[in-house]
């Protein structure tokens, strides 16, 4: 089952992505999946001309990211591979959808891409032990963990070089079939390839990380936890469109551009 969350110029809806050949339909809800079950109301759109796909959930209470957990990201990045997870948080203010512009801060001139795969909360989550982390989760959607490169190395600490508004592209929906054991991660920068790589190369896997979370955090429904990112991350510039893509989810496009 694949949960998008859309607007046709009105309030946001959610609807269930329904595929009939090359056309795309979206089978509207009546309401919110992560707190009502799924009942479609008998309405169906086709995806095109109208229709705007918007971040596939906005965490109630936070996003929740992992660093450095591909060994050859932290190769790339010139740090050691973490004994624990290395985790920190970015505010629900850095979501932004797809084909939702990324607003290059003021404050950075090195701003790069991180593709990523995302994890989304569907329950209340305290202490979960790892075995029982998938009765946990909703579904998957693809990241973009966006990143000031330069404050995060002159800060001390990440809040500003992750956390400024557009930093957290999500979508373009979730799916809540998919194994995460072994699905490829890539992005590409103006149609350019580059990063490919595969879930199955985390240090620690998304059942691990959501017991390791959970131990520190209340995970509430709607929550996101952003895995990793494999090597291959660089530089974004204006007028550049970066894509993410999860085997498995989909592509999450977004351009680059910088307030005037």
């Amino acid at each position: 089952m694949r949960i998008a969350r859309f607007t046709t110029g009105d309030d946001p809806r959610y609807a269930l992505v329904q595929q009939e050949g090359d056309r795309t339909y979206l089978a509207v809800l009546t309401g919110d999946p992560l707190y009502m079950p799924v009942t479609p109301t008998g309405e169906r759109i086709e995806l095109g001309d109208g229709v705007r796909l918007l971040a596939p959930v906005i965490p109630r209470s936070k996003v929740v990211a992992v660093g450095r957990n591909y060994a050859d990201h932290a190769q790339e990045m010139g740090t050691d591979v973490p004994s624990r997870p290395l985790i920190f948080l970015k505010p629900n203010t850095s979501v932004v959808g797809p084909d939702d512009p990324i607003v290059l801060p003021d404050f950075s001139q090195e701003v790069s891409y991180e593709a990523e795969l995302a994890v989304v909360i569907g329950r209340l989550a305290k202490d979960v032990a790892p075995d029982a982390a998938a009765s946990y989760v909703l579904g998957y959607t693809v990241a973009n963990d966006v990143t000031a490169r330069d404050a995060q190395r002159t800060d001390g600490q990440w809040a500003r070089a992750k956390g400024f508004d557009s930093s957290c592209p999500l979508g373009p929906w979730i799916d809540t079939d998919l194994d995460p054991e072994d699905v490829g991660v890539r992005s590409r920068v103006n149609g350019e390839v580059k990063q490919d790589g595969r879930t199955r190369d985390m240090v620690f896997d998304v059942a691990y990380l959501v017991s390791y979370i959970s131990e520190a955090m209340t995970l509430l429904p709607g929550d996101v936890i952003l895995t990793g990112t494999p090597a291959g991350v660089g530089r974004i510039d204006v007028g550049d469109r970066v894509e993410c893509e999860v085997e498995g989810i989909g592509v999450l496009g977004n351009p680059v551009v910088r307030r005037a």
